[in-house]
């Protein structure tokens, strides 16, 4: 209160340290918000993902920062005066062909790197120049919650995943039209090439977005983003030392267990079972390639033509 009316006293007697005062620049809301990031980051503050026990804390931050870092190089590629909204359709939750087996879910990558979501059938936007974060949620039925569960509500998800806010998909058209408002705003798709696959990103797509179809960029944000996720973060780094930790302990596992008269899908088994008990990992990063003797010669080993399948031979090696 002191320093509010020493300063309003000097801004009595000399008008014109109003005038300086005035043109001071303030921090801007995006690099606040890196700023904000980058410290949640390295204290670990704020909403994480871990899956209990002693198992790694994922700091949702760690995408806060990813998104700041993403809008501040669309600024840069696209001008400082760029508008609009990116919008990422997130992974949607397939069924095994004709039945209603659910396989485990997986995150779109571009879109887990943006919110670190790892639920099925979400929306993501993130508005240019502001780089305010909003999922969209599918209004899920009774009955699929009568199977799945109970559907968390909004402020809980936005809690969760630390965005600004948390909407329905059936606001989705009416938000992104109103991010288009402004004259030269525009509506920022994926749309590339995986350089190891050659398959295409597919760019989001909801019922009405043809409207914006003379708003629509797809040729920014992919190169932007597929060149952010090349440069890991500080955060990214530790989690990837974390994940490095946890295969190399089930690699040791593995080789401490190996014996002949053993089957290749044993060995398999034995790490998946090391880096899910001990790691949390549930996922894979790729099929399990446990090769024995001339198996080894086979690059992609493991998959449904040669599935682990052969028995280890003393003598053999075990790639």
């Amino acid at each position: 209160a002191v320093t509010t009316a020493i300063a309003s006293i000097i801004l009595s007697f000399f008008p014109t340290a109003r005038s300086l005062a005035a043109s001071v620049p303030r921090m801007p809301p995006l690099a606040d918000r890196r700023a904000s990031a980058e410290f949640s980051c390295s204290t670990c503050a704020g909403p994480a993902f871990h899956r209990g026990l002693s198992t790694y804390r994922v700091p949702m931050a760690l995408f806060e920062l990813n998104r700041a870092r993403l809008v501040e190089h669309l600024l840069g590629r696209l001008g400082p005066d760029a508008s609009g909204v990116v919008l990422l359709e997130g992974g949607k939750q397939r069924t095994r062909y004709d039945t209603d087996h659910e396989p485990l879910f997986r995150q779109e990558s571009y879109f887990h790197w943006a919110f670190g979501v790892d639920v099925a059938d979400l929306y993501g936007t993130i508005s240019l120049p502001e780089g305010e974060a909003t999922l969209f949620l599918p209004d899920r039925s009774e009955q699929y919650q009568v199977f799945c569960g109970k559907s968390e509500a909004a402020e809980e998800v936005r809690a969760t995943y630390g965005v600004d806010r948390v909407l329905t998909d059936a606001d989705l058209p009416g938000y992104v039209a109103g991010q288009l408002k402004e004259d030269g705003s525009s509506l920022y798709l994926l749309r590339g090439p995986n350089t190891d696959s050659g398959n295409m990103a597919v760019p989001a797509y909801f019922f009405g977005i043809d409207a914006h179809f003379g708003s629509t960029c797809t040729d920014s944000l992919f190169p932007t983003m597929q060149e952010l996720r090349v440069t890991k973060t500080a955060a990214e780094m530790d989690l990837m030392r974390y994940t490095h930790w946890v295969s190399s302990a089930a690699h040791v596992e593995v080789m401490r267990s190996s014996k002949p008269g053993m089957m290749e899908y044993q060995l398999e088994s034995l790490f998946q079972h090391h880096t899910y008990t001990h790691g949390g990992a549930r996922h894979m990063s790729y099929t399990c390639v446990c090769a024995c003797g001339p198996s080894a010669a086979v690059l992609h080993y493991g998959h449904a033509g040669a599935p682990n399948g052969r028995l280890l031979r003393d003598g053999d090696t075990a790639l």
